[in-house]
């Protein structure tokens, strides 16, 4: 039989300080890891079992089925995942919390008839799951963030900008990637801001917004913002950081 060449969406993930914990250590991160992303996957009414899953050692990547629109692989399923790794950090020790980045690119992969799968577009999510923003944005906060996640730009054209609902465009911040030969405009969502219809509605008591400075933001300006707060909102141009009261 010959390989074959099929369009697909896919998904990497990527434990962030996973080195020096010890295998043991390791090995439940991992296991969190797969059981959070399952969970999500089911919530978001996707099948793990149509996905072709990849173990990579401190991390995964998920092929998608041939028939998956590409939106589904953002809303619900980024919110769902984080707010489960965020729920395991809630019991956790210190060892086995978790701050996940998350890269999402589609395009047309060579499928051997083995199973393996290869191609340019698993180099292209490579190197955004390795970029600096993306890296920079899992450290946001006080605590750093349980999940981050970046799209390439042909991802976020073909999902963001067509207006699928509960994907909010003003979610998604512009980032210039370059990692060793690539370079490419990105887009990152931060933890709180407002992906799908109901998230980033509440306020909790005691906090203080103020607006950012005007004028365009970058995303090295944001990542700093979220030094002692969060991202919880952009829209229309102006962006709002949500600070903690700490008395």
């Amino acid at each position: 039989m010959n390989p074959r060449y099929e369009y697909r969406a896919l998904l990497a993930c990527d434990i962030a300080g996973s080195a020096g914990r010890g295998e043991q250590r390791l090995q439940e991160i991992r296991r969190v890891l797969r059981s959070a992303l399952s969970d999500a996957l089911c919530v978001a009414d996707l099948d793990a079992r149509d996905f072709a899953y990849v173990d990579t050692g401190d991390g995964c990547r998920l092929v998608a089925p041939a028939a998956l629109p590409k939106a589904r692989l953002l809303f619900p399923l980024l919110p769902e995942l984080g707010s489960r790794i965020r729920e395991h950090n809630r019991q956790a020790g210190a060892d086995t919390r978790l701050r996940v980045r998350a890269a999402v690119h589609a395009g047309e992969i060579r499928l051997d008839p083995d199973g393996t799968v290869s191609g340019a577009p698993f180099e292209a999510l490579a190197r955004l799951l390795d970029s600096a923003p993306l890296r920079d944005a899992t450290l946001a906060g006080t605590d750093g963030t349980p999940l981050a996640a970046i799209l390439s730009h042909h991802f976020h054209e073909e999902t963001v900008g067509h207006g699928y609902e509960g994907l909010d465009a003003d979610a998604f911040t512009a980032a210039d990637i370059r990692v060793k030969e690539y370079a490419a405009r990105a887009w990152l969502w931060y933890p709180g801001s407002p992906v799908g219809p109901q998230a980033g509605s509440g306020r909790d008591a005691g906090s203080v917004e103020q607006p950012a400075q005007s004028g365009p933001r970058t995303a090295d300006q944001l990542i700093q913002a979220t030094g002692n707060g969060t991202v919880f909102a952009v829209h229309r141009g102006d962006q709002y950081v949500r600070h903690n009261d700490r008395g």
